[in-house]
């Protein structure tokens, strides 16, 4: 059953995303999640379908997580101009961005940064 998630905003541009099944969007039968740029719209398999599915993983709702992680960093490039450049088209690339961002969040939070942001460090 399709779902909307929520509106975020991509570097000041509403995106919308929503979750489903191939039913409710046919173009999630070669994929987990797309990102429409021409219509704002990410778009994340709710996973009903992959469970209990050989090689499906332990833990969908970490992996969705990715998934939407994963279509943000292609909106995030495609607001900021960067996507006509091959290498921010490049799934290894963006899927790393993705995987890596709780590291690199946990990363910032652990040395401070934000902290030293406000303060005007």
């Amino acid at each position: 059953m399709k779902k909307m998630l929520r509106v975020v905003s991509v570097l000041g541009t509403p995106y919308t995303i929503f979750e489903g099944t191939t039913i409710d969007f046919p173009d999630l039968s070669d994929c987990d999640g797309y990102c429409d740029t021409t219509i704002k719209k990410i778009v994340v398999s709710d996973m009903s379908e992959a469970e209990g599915r050989p090689g499906a993983k332990a833990d969908l709702n970490h992996y969705k997580r990715k998934v939407i992680r994963h279509e943000l960093i292609h909106a995030i490039l495609f607001e900021s101009g960067l996507s006509n450049n091959s290498w921010a088209e490049n799934e290894e690339l963006v899927d790393w961005i993705a995987i890596q961002f709780p590291k690199l969040e946990a990363l910032f939070q652990q040395a401070g940064c934000n902290e030293l942001l406000k303060e005007g460090a």
